[in-house]
Order: structure tokens, then sequence, then C-alpha cells
């Protein structure tokens, strides 16, 4: 079953666990009608990223970075919901909606890069009707660095792959959603 396939960390290198939560959304649940895409037609949608709250970051943690992937999109690639990195240490939480186009909620300094719908931003999840369930990982990474110095026109998977050798932790909520 494609549910216990593709875990998206199984073949990076092992980090400290931290802690992530949410009153927005909760690990194993369907994802509700906010965190939903209306813009690619989810009745009810509305693209609205979740609040994420943590705590217990490993030290020497210097700034974090947040990522929303669902690798059960029928794309040979998986599907990047959101991404925002160089979100300053002091910071442990962003906001429900701060995933919105232009970046007005996000702390001063963090980045949002294109998601796979190509705008800076929080696209909610749309599978395609009748593939069955999705998995939407939303996960902070704790980094070794204040900045990762990318190009703000990077691609989400081109962070990942800056973030490697940067990653102390991650936070993990994974969630669910099919039409």
């Amino acid at each position: 079953m494609r549910i216990e396939q593709n875990n998206p960390f199984a073949r990076l290198p092992e980090v400290a666990s931290f802690n992530v939560t949410s009153s927005d959304i909760r690990e194993n649940s369907v994802l509700s009608a906010p965190q939903l895409s209306g813009k690619f037609g989810v009745e009810g949608g509305q693209d609205i990223s979740p609040e994420l709250k943590w705590s217990g970051a490993p030290e020497g943690t210097k700034s974090y970075a947040v990522t929303v992937y669902d690798p059960d999109a029928p794309t040979g690639s998986g599907f990047w919901h959101w991404s925002v990195f160089n979100i300053p240490a002091d910071v442990t939480e962003l906001a429900t909606g701060a995933g919105s186009e232009g970046g007005a909620y996000l702390p001063p300094g963090a980045t949002q890069l294109n998601n796979d719908a190509s705008f800076a931003g929080f696209i909610g999840a749309a599978p395609p009707i009748g593939d069955g369930p999705h998995r939407y990982y939303f996960v902070v990474h704790a980094l070794d660095v204040d900045d990762i110095h990318i190009p703000a026109d990077s691609t989400p998977a081109f962070l990942g792959f800056n973030m490697l050798t940067h990653t102390l932790g991650r936070a993990v909520i994974v969630v669910t959603f099919e039409r």
C-alpha cells in the first residue's frame, strides 16, 4: 500500500527529532477545508497554511526551514506545497495563514520559495479524484546555519539538497487527504 511506501526521509541521514504541534492539523488525521486547495478546485478549499509551533530543537540550531510535501502525488517527483527558509532561531511558531502569497506574515528574514503550483506561498491539498489517500509531510527543519544561502528563485528540491549537511533535527506531522 502506498501509505507505507516512499518515506521522503528514509534515505537521508538520521537526525534528532523534536516537537511540532498545531491547532489546525493533527498527526495521522485528515486535512480539513482550510488546508485544501480551492485554487485547484477542491470544494471548500481555502489554501491556508496551518499554525505550527515547535519546541525542543537540538542545541546549535541557528535557523529553521518549513516544508510541506506530498510524496504520493502522481508526478514521479511528488509535489511541494510550501517551502520557507531562514526562519530565525528565536522564532518557534508560524501563525495560521503565514504562508500567504507575498510572505507578509512570515518573520523578518524568512523567504518562501515557489511551490509546485508556481507561486511563493502555501497551496493546499488537491490529490486527483480516485487516486487514493495522499500523505502530507509538514516538517520543521532545525539548521546549523543562520542563512542557507540559496537564491529566492530556487526550487524546494534545491533547498532540500542544501539543507542535507546542515540539518540538526526534524519535527514532523503527517496528515492525509483523498478525493
